[in-house]
């Protein structure tokens, strides 16, 4: 007791000096750290050769701390006194090979997790302690130092009333896609335009820049929006851009060109017959045998459709000895013969006889397959069973689960796919067999969301969702990065990188995302 209390009178000088928060904690004795990694599960923590050479870092973390408080815990270990050198020793570390006499090391989940080698910064260290396995901030990228990083909406108020400058702000969300493959583009065009114009960079994905999106029309990311003098002029949406056309736009800044409005299907020369729900039914006795294809204008598969359509009915519709017509409804329009008939995807093919709806057929998509049914009318082979309805050790979620599902996991690969989609049911045998390898640990899901059902469209697009199949990794609900690693052969689950103590070669199995 006498020991312990000599060397805290010694410490005081030193942490007076730096004025070290309270809320660092400060550990010197080996079972008082383990029982700190048992307690804890998200700790970083500072070694220092000696009790002055933390001095640059302990400022620092107080503020950071404080910050983080309830959320991440800093500790401060002096590997030079006598008992903080046997702990030092005990867990091999040593402050005095690295530069400065100070090592950062974070913790997860009561074990080692990683070096901490992103910038000794508030802001770095705070994304950091609140999401450890996150990607870097942009701005931590040196590439992107003449990129103007706007952290507050009062920083950004401020660009605007300062600048001389036109300025190009860039609003994004980290996990935005479109957003990752535009920013080594804007950032390669802060360099070249360095002096003439400002390129900036905003986060405006949480809730408190709720109002500045209103404000600049930000309905999804990114959003370029061009300011002269603190006024709001233009967006820029050429998101296929290179450096030189942002520089080149920069020079003479044109607003959006409008968009050539669509010709509606029915308007155009189209040789299907275009029905409503006024036509439908004494369309359908005058023609005994018709295929109608029910649709909305705004469905990708329906507008790959169309031209099929169009050429089969360029023959069935105009032959003197056709077997039967082609016609078409838009649903989104004529929505009474869609609800009489329960449409609830598109395209729909449904074909009629004698004005009974006999068969409905998603196989049919192509010209020669319409025009080969339409000469002999077979029902369709039965459905396959839907990947849900298979047993299987996959948890399928939906909007209303979801949250609620993950929130108990410290592990979660989830899987967001369309039924139809080629990728996804090559995907689908590999994603359930490391699923049913890992059944029995509590810990961990794989899990599946068939973005194409109900609610599901908007959760999937919630979590970043631009195409089949996306792989999102998740930490007790909370989304920490897609998993973008190949699906070949004789490779290692995602799992083995997580340190989940396993280490499977699943035949085609998802590769590990290196750390």
């Amino acid at each position: 007791m006498q020991r312990r209390s000599s060397r805290l009178v010694w410490l005081l000088p030193v942490l007076e000096a730096v004025k070290v928060s309270p809320l660092i904690e400060q550990v010197s004795d080996h079972k008082d750290f383990k029982k700190l990694l048992r307690t804890r599960t998200n700790v970083l923590v500072l070694y220092t050769k000696t009790a002055a050479s933390g001095d640059s870092h302990l400022k620092l973390l107080s503020d950071v701390a404080q910050t983080v408080k309830g959320q991440g815990t800093i500790a401060w270990v002096n590997c030079g006194d006598s008992e903080g050198r046997k702990l030092c020793k005990k867990v091999k570390v040593d402050p005095s090979s690295k530069r400065g006499g100070a090592e950062l090391l974070h913790y997860k989940d009561g074990t080692f997790h990683t070096e901490y080698n992103r910038p000794a910064t508030f802001k770095s260290m705070v994304a950091f302690l609140k999401d450890p396995s996150g990607p870097p901030l942009w701005e931590e990228n040196p590439e992107a130092k003449d990129v103007v990083h706007i952290e507050t909406e009062k920083d950004f108020r401020k660009l605007l009333k300062k600048e001389e400058r036109p300025i190009l702000m860039m609003f994004y969300a980290p996990w935005c896609g479109v957003c990752k493959r535009m920013q080594p583009i804007f950032q390669q065009a802060a360099t070249e335009t360095k002096g003439k114009y400002v390129l900036a960079g905003m986060n405006v994905h949480p809730a408190e820049f709720d109002g500045l999106k209103q404000e600049y029309n930000v309905k999804g990311y990114p959003t370029f929006c061009y300011f002269e003098k603190g006024k709001f002029l233009h967006h820029y949406e050429n998101y296929g851009a290179t450096a030189k056309d942002i520089a080149d736009w920069m020079r003479n800044p044109q607003p959006p060109q409008p968009k050539t409005p669509e010709v509606p299907w029915s308007e155009s020369d189209s040789p299907v017959f275009h029905l409503t729900d006024e036509s439908f039914d004494s369309f359908l006795e005058e023609h005994p045998a018709a295929l109608i294809m029910f649709y909305a204008p705004w469905c990708g598969h329906c507008k790959k459709m169309k031209p099929e359509y169009d050429e089969a009915a360029e023959i069935l519709n105009k032959g003197a000895d056709s077997p039967g017509v082609l016609a078409a409804v838009d649903s989104t329009v004529h929505k009474s013969v869609g609800d009489r008939f329960k449409i609830s995807g598109f395209p729909t093919l449904k074909y009629f006889e004698k004005g009974e709806d006999k068969f409905t057929l998603p196989q049919l998509r192509s010209k020669e397959k319409i025009i080969e049914f339409m000469h002999n009318p077979q029902a369709p082979p039965p459905p396959e069973q839907s990947w849900e309805d298979k047993p299987s050790s996959v948890s399928h979620l939906g909007s209303e689960d979801f949250r609620e599902a993950l929130k108990k996991k410290k592990h979660a690969l989830v899987m967001f796919y369309a039924p139809w989609c080629p990728h996804c049911k090559s995907s689908v045998p590999h994603f359930t067999t490391a699923a049913e390898l890992f059944k029995e640990d509590r810990k961990i899901v794989y899990a599946a969301v068939d973005c194409t059902k109900g609610q599901n469209h908007d959760l999937c697009k919630q979590e970043g969702v631009e195409g089949y199949p996306t792989f999102n990794y998740y930490n007790y609900g909370k989304f920490v990065e897609k998993y973008s690693g190949d699906r070949g052969s004789n490779m290692r689950s995602i799992e083995s990188y997580r340190g989940l103590g396993h280490t499977c070669s699943v035949g085609q199995a998802l590769r590990t995302v290196e750390a």
